[in-house]
């Protein structure tokens, strides 16, 4: 058998296995009997004062006094034990190593059947650890009883023993519904296996656990979640043993809220700005609405479709009602891969046909987002009446859907539509406020490219209806000449080139560059070559000829500047007269393989006025090529000009070949991808005998 366990001993370990509190204060036990002597002595005595049971046990109570303390303890006992009265009062007894000890007594009879007289119980405790616990209870009760913040008090299995007046209200519950009980049978629609795997932690650790999360609904508020913050600190014995846990909770359900709202704002300002850097800064339709999509996904959506109205994706104005249906072509979708959902949609390219009563055309129609907050069978009963792609959705875990028109300048351009999966919320009204300001800028962006390549596809047409569509060789020249108009990133500028026939068999080939792109520069190039045609019938002087167009430009509204180059040769003695305003120097190339750039003074633009042009003679070999270009040919990015020149009159030194493949070889050589910007090309071989084909 194992040995007994004291009583006092067996009690304290038993109310520290439930969760309770005794032991808190070691208290000795003293029992005399009624002439004050000593008759028992117990563990928690010797403990105190130092003394064990033999040492004491037959002496009278008041040995154990300090030597110069009252004596008045005995009588005070002797009277208790007559009258039959208890006692309270504070003595200083004498330790057995030799030091005083400031102690608080109680002391009550106990009534002896056997001969009458009363025995007294003495219970003793070191005053400074009681006046300790008393005024640590003092300042713990009005803590809890007068806190805002919300305080349990739990055992060591986790049940409730006290809670405050805070608590009490956080949880909507009396105290009496707490006490005994776990908190998740308290609240069961709060996180508590999560709550109590941190009090386990504290208690098994002694570590507390700081502003641990705890979500949920409480009978105080049952229509609504709410947040606490709560904390855990572990209570302890005087031995470090374990007794339990206070809990702490605060409501930080409105602060919790304003930092979600400030959270989302936050990254609704990112996307949005995002949005400025990214969406529409190439100008092209199909790039644009691709941006778009992939910009929703996944900040905002878990897939994304954009579609354009056909008649805008094929170049056409977008048209003026929808009353018979809508055509919508697909140009954006995201995630291209990886996801269900996009791949039940209609792929990037499809055009779709929608009747006058299908919610993608009543959205498009009434202008507005159209919102379907839950997504269920019912919600797409209409839809489904067109097509089995709800019904699909739906399966793949689609449960909340917006379609947000496309409109730019009061002109419906397309819909942007957005799927929400997974366990993120439902949109709602910031999310609609959202995706109207990201539809807005790529709406804005998409009619800038329909303007831009309307106004670029007119300007193209102008400048090469001006320029010469079939040009006559005069005798004595062979000629080859390229347009190659800058790529659809870029406005086409005033490039142009000619060649007249002037008397005297002689010839004037010219080149130009009107500063500026679009259709003002189109349509200033048109005038300049119209002047110059003009002026070359009345053989009018290089020079004369250049101020004759400065004054043409300065008759404009708004001043342009134009470079221009105008030579004039005569094939029957190779003789040439080159005069520049501003323009890349033309090439040659001899027929001995010789080849350099006429050396000539660059002179200034057109249009800067106030400038005497002056011309250059030079005498070419009978079968010499003089190449003219404009400035879109030799320029590059992060090239320096004298290096591309340099590659230019390298092109030139190739043997002799026909000028037709000299030009191809020119553009394909300078210029391999799209242009930057317009590129003329004029290449002409003087001294061509009149009986020989051209090469």
């Amino acid at each position: 058998m194992h040995e007994e366990m004291p009583l006092e001993e067996l009690i304290s370990s038993a109310a520290q296995d439930a969760g309770g509190w005794l032991g808190a204060l070691p208290v000795a036990l003293v029992a005399t009997s009624s002439d004050g002597m000593v008759v028992r002595w117990n563990h928690a005595a010797q403990q105190l004062l130092g003394y064990t049971p033999p040492e004491v046990l037959g002496r009278h109570i008041s040995d154990l006094l300090h030597p110069g303390a009252d004596r008045s303890l005995g009588r005070s006992l002797w009277e208790t034990a007559a009258t039959g009265r208890g006692v309270m009062g504070m003595v200083t007894a004498w330790h057995s190593q030799g030091h005083p000890l400031e102690l608080e007594i109680w002391a009550c009879p106990v009534p002896d059947r056997r001969h009458g007289a009363s025995a007294v119980l003495v219970f003793a405790a070191d005053a400074h650890a009681a006046r300790r616990i008393r005024g640590s209870s003092a300042v713990w009760d009005g803590l809890f009883a007068r806190s805002p913040v919300g305080i349990g008090v739990l055992d060591t299995q986790l049940r409730f023993l006290q809670v405050n007046p805070a608590l009490e209200a956080m949880n909507g519950l009396a105290e009496s519904a707490h006490v005994g009980r776990r908190l998740a049978e308290v609240l069961p629609e709060v996180n508590a296996g999560e709550m109590e795997a941190a009090m386990r932690h504290v208690l098994d650790t002694g570590e507390p656990v700081l502003d641990r999360r705890r979500t949920g609904r409480t009978p105080a508020d049952p229509e609504h979640d709410r947040v606490w913050s709560c904390s855990y600190v572990r209570v302890e014995d005087p031995g470090g043993r374990a007794i339990g846990v206070i809990a702490s909770l605060l409501d930080i359900t409105t602060q919790q809220r304003d930092h979600t709202e400030a959270e989302a704002g936050r990254r609704r300002l990112a996307l949005l700005s995002e949005a400025s850097s990214r969406i529409g800064s190439s100008l092209d339709l199909e790039r644009t609405a691709q941006e778009l999509a992939d910009l929703a996904v996944p900040h905002l959506a878990g897939a994304v479709t954009v579609d354009v109205l056909d008649s805008l994706a094929r170049g056409n104005e977008p048209g003026t009602g929808l009353s018979g249906g809508a055509a919508l072509r697909r140009l954006g979708k995201a995630p291209l891969t990886g996801s269900a959902v996009t791949q039940v949609l209609a792929p990037l390219g499809r055009t779709l046909v929608f009747p006058s009563t299908a919610p993608y055309t009543q959205a498009l129609a009434a202008r507005q987002p159209y919102l379907i907050a839950h997504l269920d069978d019912e919600a797409v009963a209409s839809a489904a009446r067109h097509t089995t792609k709800p019904a699909q959705l739906l399966q793949l875990g689609v449960h909340s859907f917006m379609m947000i028109p496309l409109i730019a300048r009061d002109m419906v351009l397309g819909v942007a539509t957005f799927y929400r999966t997974g366990p993120v919320g439902p949109f709602g009204s910031d999310d609609v406020t959202l995706a109207g300001e990201l539809a807005a800028r790529a709406a804005i962006s998409i009619d800038n490219a329909r303007l831009y390549h309307h106004e670029h596809e007119t300007a193209v047409v102008l400048q090469r209806s001006m320029l010469p569509q079939h040009v006559t060789p005069p005798p004595g020249f062979d000629i080859a000449h390229r347009y190659l108009p800058a790529s659809d990133v870029n406005e086409v500028g005033g490039d142009w080139y000619d060649v007249l026939p002037l008397t005297g068999g002689r010839a004037a080939f010219l080149i130009g560059d009107v500063m500026g792109h679009g259709i003002a520069a189109a349509a200033v190039m048109g005038r300049l070559s119209a002047t110059v045609r003009a002026l070359a019938r009345l053989d009018m002087p290089p020079t004369a000829l250049l101020h004759q167009l400065e004054a043409t430009l300065a008759d404009l509204s708004d001043p342009m500047l134009a470079t221009f180059l105008y030579v004039v040769c005569d094939p029957a003695t190779g003789h040439c007269t080159v005069t520049r305003a501003g323009h890349p120097p033309p090439a040659v190339a001899e027929p001995d393989g010789s080849v350099y750039l006429v050396t000539t003074p660059p002179g200034v633009p057109l249009g800067v006025g106030g400038i005497s042009f002056t011309t250059t003679d030079i005498t070419l070999p009978p079968g010499s090529v003089l190449v003219l270009y404009t400035d879109g040919l030799i320029e590059a990015r992060s090239r320096d000009i004298d290096e591309r020149l340099g590659e230019l009159t390298g092109l030139l030194g190739a043997p002799q070949q026909s000028l037709d493949h000299l030009c191809d070889s020119l553009i394909a050589h300078l210029v391999p991808a799209s242009a930057d910007d317009d590129i003329a090309l004029l290449a002409a071989r003087i001294g061509v005998p009149a009986d020989r084909p051209p090469a």
